[in-house]
């Protein structure tokens, strides 16, 4: 009604059932009703039909970062630092409310029109817990050793992967490198990534190498950002940084995506193949209870209205009315008062 455009996650419930992913997508859309930033991809609706769910969600026309890092392939310090400063706003906001996000990887950054980046993709998100050392999902690439050897783990596997994104900005290649999870494991396992002051690429601080060489350590008690996302701001890199006027998008990107050139459409618009036996597995699923009733309650809609339209979801509506607490509110204030 008011001609906002946005994007939407089409989701079949026969694939979400096949792939034992139900728990996952309703986990994803219940921290998505409680969030709202504007360094994270926000949920405005999510409802569903006979065959799909569908999460309506902010409209970014950037590209993710995999997509530019394709597409661009080298990238200098001040726009590596940017997208980097950009992340842990993003990972600051969930940090400080216990959320782990467990899967930070190119793919799940996305970049406005404005050049900055967004974090998308809670599937595997998981609120902090002890005994958390059953909770092995993630990407092989950015796991951290903690995760990969199944041992609990706390917010520092995200500082890990942000040092991989670091590390493969800088160095044009992920710091370990495998055909499969088990041998990124190995390599992990058998040696500490560091870069050297002679690796460091022309036009690049010592700095920048340094703050990347302390995310990555393998050890968790040795990495930057396990004590939180203020001693991550408060590096040396980072001296100085205008935290404030980055939150208010008062900052000027130094990169800038090209207008109509950021998807591949192929891909986007590309209609999923069945085999016949997909296509006999998904007619049986159908037929099941779990088909029928195992999404009851996904429904959410104007998360800036008191009144929600689904009467039945009585979930949905204790949680409407929570929200995370954002660390970032004082910078809104502090604007307040100069006005």
């Amino acid at each position: 009604k008011n001609k906002q455009i946005f994007a939407m996650k089409k989701m079949s419930k026969c694939k979400i059932i096949d792939k034992r992913s139900e728990h996952s997508i309703k986990a994803e859309r219940d921290l998505l009703s409680v969030m709202n930033h504007p360094f994270i991809i926000n949920m405005h609706f999510s409802f569903q039909d006979a065959e799909f769910l569908y999460i309506a969600m902010d409209l970014l026309t950037g590209g993710d970062l995999r997509y530019q890092i394709f597409k661009q392939k080298i990238f200098f310090e001040d726009q590596t630092k940017f997208f980097i400063s950009c992340i842990i706003l993003s990972l600051e906001y969930i940090n400080t409310n216990n959320i782990l996000h467990r899967d930070l990887k190119p793919e799940n950054l996305v970049m406005d029109s404005e050049g900055y980046l967004k974090l998308t993709d809670f599937g595997i998100a998981k609120i902090y817990r002890k005994e958390n050392n059953k909770d092995t999902s993630g990407t092989p690439g950015y796991m951290a050793p903690e995760v990969m050897n199944a041992q609990n783990h706390t917010i520092a596997v995200d500082y890990f992967a942000l040092g991989v994104i670091g590390y493969e900005l800088m160095m044009k290649k992920r710091p370990y490198l495998g055909k499969n999870r088990k041998e990124i494991k190995e390599k992990i396992m058998s040696y500490q990534v560091q870069v050297k002051k002679n690796m460091v690429p022309q036009g690049w601080s010592v700095e920048s190498a340094d703050f990347i060489n302390r995310l990555l350590q393998r050890k968790p008690a040795n990495r930057l950002g396990l004590r939180g996302p203020t001693e991550v701001k408060e590096h040396l890199w980072f001296k100085g940084y205008d935290w404030k006027n980055l939150y208010l998008g008062k900052i000027k990107a130094p990169f800038l995506p090209k207008k109509g050139d950021n998807f591949d459409f192929h891909y986007c618009n590309a209609a999923e193949k069945m085999g016949p036996e997909t296509e006999e597995r998904y007619r049986l699923i159908k037929g099941s209870q779990k088909f029928k009733e195992g999404f009851i309650g996904f429904y959410y809609f104007n998360r800036y209205s008191n009144k929600n339209t689904n009467k039945n979801n009585k979930e949905g509506n204790e949680k409407e009315n929570t929200e995370f607490k954002n660390p970032h509110l004082e910078y809104l204030k502090e604007e307040e008062i100069l006005m």
